[in-house]
């Protein structure tokens, strides 16, 4: 006979291992239900990676197209015209030259990065070409010109020579710091009296010759507006005027403003300069300035295209 706690147990079991496949089942069915979600994101990604390939290769393409410089030769001894990418070497390229804004903004942004003096001066560095017909030269030259925007804060120190009584009236009377005759010769020659310019009248130019070698290229010029007899005019132009030369026969290196200026009043005050110099070479010979850059007191040079800020031909029309 069978015992009947044995047969009470078997069944026990049983159920209990029907019981369990069929939660097993229930479960094999739900997962087969259900997306893999894991499989969808991963198709996700792919499609967002394929698109941003397209969009790189169409960046490359457009820049491709934007710098096409097969029609030209490379220039001698760089890489090529301009980069294609963002990380270059500078040495490679010719510098890259901007629009006369562009280039004061980018020294002024300059300024706000490093940190470094608002009212710091403004530089332009003019490269000159002097020729004329065949092995003439335009002598180099000292030139003084009124800025539309001056830029010093104290009106410049000038002695005026005369022993005309009227004309050294005039003279104080329209600012002259110092006037006098001769007498002024042996004071000036011993450090007693400096001034930034010194004016004289044409009869008292032989009196001054003792000054020639101390002022040097202060000395009293007819060139350079220096000599003459409108006595009112010579002041106010020395007086606020700002004075510039022509450095290594080749070159002139000015300041022009401050850089906490405006900057069309800064660009205003470049245009004179410009102006100014470009009058001392007959338009018949081409224009007298063939590169033009800008710097601030601690800022890098930036080159400036020339066509913005030199002076515009105006044609009569017949």
């Amino acid at each position: 006979m069978v015992c009947p706690t044995v047969v009470a147990g078997c069944q026990r079991q049983l159920l209990l291992s029907s019981a369990s496949c069929a939660s097993s089942a229930s479960n094999v069915s739900q997962n087969a239900a259900r997306p893999h979600p894991v499989l969808v994101r991963n198709y996700a990604a792919a499609e967002e990676e394929e698109k941003k390939k397209q969009q790189l290769e169409e960046r490359k393409k457009k820049q491709r197209e934007k710098i096409d410089d097969t029609s030209r030769h490379k220039p001698y001894g760089l890489t090529a015209w301009a980069p294609i990418d963002d990380v270059y070497v500078v040495r490679h390229y010719p510098k890259p030259v901007y629009d006369a804004d562009v280039a004061v903004d980018m020294l002024k942004s300059f300024q706000k990065l490093d940190f470094t003096p608002e009212d710091q001066p403004v530089f332009i560095d003019l490269q000159l070409n002097m020729k004329l017909e065949k092995k003439k030269k335009i002598d180099p030259f000292v030139s003084t010109v009124h800025l539309p925007h001056p830029f010093k804060k104290e009106a410049n120190r000038v002695v005026f020579f005369t022993e005309n009584p009227d004309q050294a009236r005039l003279a104080t009377e329209n600012g002259a710091a110092v006037v006098g005759g001769a007498e002024l010769v042996e004071k000036i020659l011993e450090d007693e009296i400096t001034a930034d310019f010194f004016l004289a009248v044409p009869d008292i130019i032989p009196k001054l010759l003792p000054l020639k070698n101390k002022l040097r290229k202060k000395f009293p010029k007819s060139k350079r507006g220096s000599v003459g007899v409108n006595v009112p005019k010579m002041l106010q132009l020395f007086k606020t005027g700002h004075e510039y030369m022509v450095e290594r026969d080749c070159c002139i290196i000015t300041q022009v403003a401050t850089l906490d200026m405006p900057t069309e009043h800064i660009l205003e005050n470049m245009r004179a300069i410009i102006k100014d110099a470009s009058s001392h070479k007959p338009a018949e010979f081409g224009p007298l300035i063939e590169r033009i850059i800008t710097s601030s007191k601690t800022s890098e040079a930036v080159r400036i295209k020339t066509d913005t800020l030199l002076p515009q031909e105006v044609k009569e029309e017949p």
